[in-house]
């Protein structure tokens, strides 16, 4: 069964919405810098894909949430980009009621349940005891179908980076085998000093704009954003009338389980997960005119999936970039971003630059893009999110 996408919403460091979003895109604007919001003490060191908007600034901006509620830092972005999703998509109040929503996310609330655990350790009576009950993952896609009005199926995801990508690949499963007409899926995560600190622990983290690619690369820079789509059958479009952006043609999830944390050096589990997508899709190598990677601009993820992009594509490798150099890593919710972008790009035309790059790296022949490419005939796009664990997602986004 075909499964289409009718809408769409983000909200990163480049845009809170769309419109913003592609300002940012057409002038290859990164949302990369000094960390001003999150409270912490790595904010003279590292650099991140800050959203500059307080936790209160961003819950004025919605509509239907409560006064008196308390919502995580996350939470409020992933309501941000579900509004626009199916505000695009105008989604009535029955579809809404009868759709199904897989939400994705690393951290959950943790923004506000790292304040409570503080506060608790000082004086249990009087620590936020409304901050703990936000803590968990699954709360997120609790206040997403109370807003939105889904009382049906509702699941959330959290296999780290991928996270947001298997939230599409649950939700085009559910529709394939006629479970459910329309999905909204996506993605959340807010930056907290848990996150922050974890990765600056690993040694992961760069202190200036990252370079995926580059033979130079440090490391990575963290995001924050969230990201929605909303996943119809062809059956919903032809009964509602609305014409869809794309259709979704392919998706594969693989686990190599390598390292606890690394990609396997010589690229199988990204090679295998495109491969599948690919074969989904029934499209050959040839035929995708563009690829958005995964390119964290850590040593150990460029080269693995470079070398598996090696191996598919040959000496013909597509036009490819890694577009967290404009929007940092947002974590689970990249997958989503990344979908949304993919979608933009068949959409208008655009190829996006791999910032900061300069110096090829000595293992592979292949380079990314390094200008924007726009009024480009782009038919199927491929969008990779590989996380932690050596979890592995691919999707093939096709012009319809």
């Amino acid at each position: 069964m075909e499964v289409f996408v009718s809408g769409i919403g983000m909200v990163s460091a480049i845009g809170m919405n769309i419109p913003e979003t592609l300002q940012s895109l057409y002038q290859s604007q990164s949302g990369i810098g000094a960390i001003s919001i999150l409270d912490t003490h790595l904010a003279d060191t590292l650099s991140a894909g800050e959203i500059k908007y307080t936790d209160q600034q961003l819950k004025n901006q919605l509509n239907n949430t409560s006064s008196k509620r308390t919502y995580s830092r996350t939470t409020l972005l992933a309501i941000q980009a579900m509004q626009e999703a199916t505000q695009m998509a105008e989604l009535g109040s029955i579809e809404r009621r009868q759709a199904a929503l897989i939400s994705a996310t690393s951290i959950g609330g943790m923004d506000k349940g790292e304040i409570f655990y503080a506060d608790f350790l000082k004086n249990p009576e009087k620590a936020n005891y409304r901050y703990a009950r936000v803590h968990d993952c699954g709360s997120i896609t609790e206040e997403l179908a109370e807003l939105a009005g889904i009382q049906s199926y509702i699941a959330t995801s959290s296999t780290a980076c991928s996270s947001a990508a298997n939230a599409i690949i649950h939700a085009i499963r559910l529709i394939q085998h006629g479970m459910y007409d329309i999905v909204i899926a996506g993605g959340t995560d807010a930056l907290c000093n848990f996150t922050l600190n974890g990765f600056h622990s690993l040694m992961i983290l760069s202190d200036e704009p990252c370079r995926p690619f580059d033979k130079n690369r440090k490391g990575l820079n963290l995001g924050e954003g969230a990201a929605f789509l909303v996943l119809e059958s062809k059956r919903s479009l032809t009964k509602s009338g609305r014409k869809p952006l794309c259709q979704i043609t392919g998706y594969a999830n693989t686990c190599e389980a390598y390292h606890q944390t690394a990609s396997a050096p010589d690229g199988s589990g990204a090679y295998s997960a495109m491969v599948q997508a690919l074969q989904r899709s029934k499209l050959t190598p040839a035929d995708i005119s563009y690829i958005n990677t995964h390119g964290t601009a850590t040593p150990t993820n460029d080269l693995s999936e470079g070398r598996a992009i090696e191996k598919l594509f040959g000496e013909n490798a597509p036009p490819f970039s890694s577009t967290k150099a404009l929007t940092g890593h947002t974590l689970a919710a990249a997958g989503g971003l990344e979908a949304v972008l993919s979608i933009l790009s068949i959409n208008y035309g655009l190829i996006y630059p791999n910032l900061n790059f300069s110096d090829p790296m000595d293992e592979l022949t292949i380079k990314p893009e390094v200008k924007l490419g726009s009024s480009q005939a782009i038919k199927h796009v491929l969008s990779n999110s590989f996380g932690f664990g050596g979890n592995n997602s691919s999707l093939v986004f096709s012009r319809c």
